[in-house]
């Protein structure tokens, strides 16, 4: 299903910094009527609100806590298109002491909170009608990445996840986008190590925007992804996107 970002209501997770904050500046400079900035911390959006006005609503969610993304889902009633992109990284060795309090961290954010958003927001997003559920997963969720085994393992299970919530979703008229960067220009990319070679945010806000649009499933927007894309589409159209047996 083909999503228009124009006049759209939006909810973006994370939205203060990063990706996150490149979604909200381009689905405003594409015609989004009003967005959600979720953060964990309402003072953070600020900047948001002085660049934008009132077409951006501060509001607070925390990914680990179900009752937040509850409460949130009551007052984004409005809501169209949600972009769950708020993540967490703990980098350890997978040998290491702490591995295993890691991947429960991460599972927590990455995955879990994947599922509670689409928990509380399937009834919103079929009650609003032409919606999406925008996921952002990683080039991480295709192949593991030693150093980052833990932070793999939980990107790996939420586009799993991602790919339940395109045949639940399907029926309900809501579209669902799996976006997998490479190393973009964000905190999390320095604190991985890629900070020399990481490309800029808007090469993944406006490849959701138009991915939206196109009404495609996988996004690989930067050069490194791409070259995730040229492996792996043969296997992603024709066993990920191909309709369920």
């Amino acid at each position: 299903m083909k999503v228009d970002i124009q006049g759209k209501v939006a909810l973006v997770t994370g939205a203060n910094r990063g990706i996150g904050k490149a979604i909200v500046e381009s689905f405003i400079a594409h015609g989004a009527r009003k967005i959600y900035a979720a953060v964990r911390n309402i003072d953070s959006a600020a900047g948001l609100v002085e660049a934008h006005g009132d077409k951006i609503v501060p509001v607070y969610v925390d990914l680990t806590k179900a009752e937040s993304i509850n409460e949130l889902a009551v007052i984004a009633s409005d809501v169209q298109v949600v972009v769950n992109n708020a993540g967490v990284l703990k980098q350890t060795p997978l040998l290491g002491s702490e591995i295993e309090d890691a991947l429960t961290l991460e599972l927590s954010v990455n995955t879990f909170g994947l599922i509670r958003v689409a928990k509380a927001f399937a009834p919103v997003l079929e009650k609003n009608g032409h919606s999406a559920l925008v996921q952002l997963n990683s080039v991480a969720s295709i192949k593991n990445f030693v150093d980052l085994t833990s932070y793999s393992a939980s990107k790996a299970a939420a586009y799993s996840v991602t790919q339940g919530l395109k045949e639940t979703f399907k029926p309900r008229g809501i579209a669902v986008l799996s976006v997998h960067p490479g190393p973009i220009a964000t905190d999390m990319s320095d604190q991985a190590g890629f900070g020399e070679v990481a490309e800029p945010t808007s090469l993944v806000s406006e490849g959701i925007v138009n991915a939206l649009k196109a009404g495609s499933f996988h996004l690989f927007p930067d050069s490194v992804a791409k070259e995730f894309e040229s492996a792996y589409q043969s296997y992603a159209e024709n066993v990920i996107e191909a309709e369920a047996v």
